[in-house]
């Protein structure tokens, strides 16, 4: 991963969770100072078909290189020229209720999907340990109680959408959110940062699952980079 590629994921991370990097914060790293839009799809950490069986290559591809490098080409025409170029995504979100819904739904599809990217790895699943994983269990009384909940709330929003483990004044909290909304927003029913998201439209499940939501959530467990979400919760 060359220098801006690298300083880009890091400045997603940065602008979720209000953290820094090499000591300075990076609020502008998604951007030019022209105005001149330049969100760019950052780059897949694993291989089309690293999270085989689970999920398969011929989806990763299509989710990667049309749905998600669709949203951030639609993010840059919209906020291109205007005065939302000069804001991080995470400050977008904040007031998105205010904006165009492309920016809403393509700002969202673009955040939403660099995590999703990043807190999945090959060879993943387990169970969390630590602090996170004691967190976990003091919240929600086991990780099986958290798994349940989680995979109800993902299996039961409606349409398309995003189930999320969220951080809320220093509390974990399961929520979802529908389309490309995202717990940053000021839309969300449950505000917060998110550490943990599973995406539940159709694109990102049906060329193996069909109609079997639920399945693909049980085998999602899978392929979850449980030190990644880890590294995510002890930051904030």
């Amino acid at each position: 991963m060359d220098r801006r590629k690298f300083l880009y994921a890091a400045g997603i991370f940065a602008a979720a969770t209000g953290m820094n990097v090499n000591g300075n914060i990076l609020e502008n790293i998604n951007r030019r100072s022209n105005k001149m839009a330049k969100y760019e799809l950052p780059e897949l950490p694993y291989a089309y078909d690293a999270l085989e069986p689970y999920i398969d290559k011929m989806t990763m591809e299509i989710h990667y290189t049309k749905h998600h490098n669709g949203y951030v080409t639609n993010l840059n025409k919209a906020v291109d020229g205007t005065e939302l170029a000069d804001k991080p995504l995470v400050d977008l979100f904040k007031e998105i209720s205010k904006l165009p819904v492309a920016v809403r739904n393509n700002g969202g599809g673009h955040f939403n999907h660099s995590l999703f990217w990043q807190i999945m790895k090959k060879n993943g699943g387990g169970t969390p340990t630590g602090k996170l994983g004691d967190a976990i269990t003091s919240t929600f009384g086991s990780f099986e109680t958290f798994k349940e909940q989680f995979s109800n709330a993902a299996a039961t929003r409606f349409g398309s959408g995003w189930a999320w483990l969220v951080v809320v004044d220093n509390k974990l909290v399961v929520s979802s959110t529908p389309n490309q909304d995202n717990p940053l927003m000021d839309v969300a029913d449950v505000k917060g940062k998110p550490i943990l998201g599973l995406d539940v439209w159709e694109h990102a499940y049906y060329l193996k699952y069909q109609n079997k939501r639920p399945d693909y959530i049980q085998n999602w467990w899978n392929v979850i980079n449980w030190d990644e979400v880890a590294a995510r919760f002890d930051k904030l």
